[in-house]
């Protein structure tokens, strides 16, 4: 069976960026298992491994616009440092994830760097900008079941009926 909507894949993978800085893999692990067209990966490597069958092993590169999208600058804030409070007694440092308040809920963002009163945050994702290298090897293409297919949601009222 060919990679193609609604399929189950299971694969092995190792991605790293273009000056070779190891970002993730599955080796010593179970192999990532998802469903083809959710949007369960990043846009890119899905495309790429479209059509793909059980057995392929190859490298797919995916552009940055593809995969976590190119940097916006304008997503770096500048906030007084007297919003943030110590938790978990973590001390505020470059690099912490810290999540904010917006008008459209809780956002993430990194914390880019510290001034003396300020500090500047980045609501960029981490991988933003960057073209990634996927070492694939795919180990199982099925049809998903009707039960993987379902949306998933959880329920705490028994009148529920999924």
């Amino acid at each position: 069976m060919k990679i193609q909507k609604n399929a189950v894949v299971a694969m092995h993978y190792a991605v790293t960026t273009d000056h070779g800085d190891a970002i993730d893999t599955s080796a010593g692990k179970e192999p990532l298992t998802y469903i083809q067209g959710n949007g369960m990966l990043i846009p890119g490597l899905e495309k790429q491994l479209e059509g793909k069958e059980k057995g392929f092993k190859g490298q797919l590169k995916v552009m940055a616009k593809e995969g976590y999208g190119e940097r916006n600058e304008e997503a770096m804030y500048t906030l007084p440092k007297s919003g943030f409070r110590a938790e978990n007694n973590e001390e505020l440092v470059v690099g912490l994830e810290v999540q904010l308040e917006s008008e459209n809920g809780p956002v993430l963002a990194f914390v880019s760097e510290i001034k003396e009163e300020e500090v500047i945050v980045d609501l960029n994702h981490p991988l933003a900008g960057y073209d990634l290298n996927f070492d694939v090897e795919v180990i199982e293409v099925r049809e998903a079941t009707e039960e993987e297919l379902k949306p998933a949601h959880s329920c705490s009222d028994d009148s529920c009926n999924c």
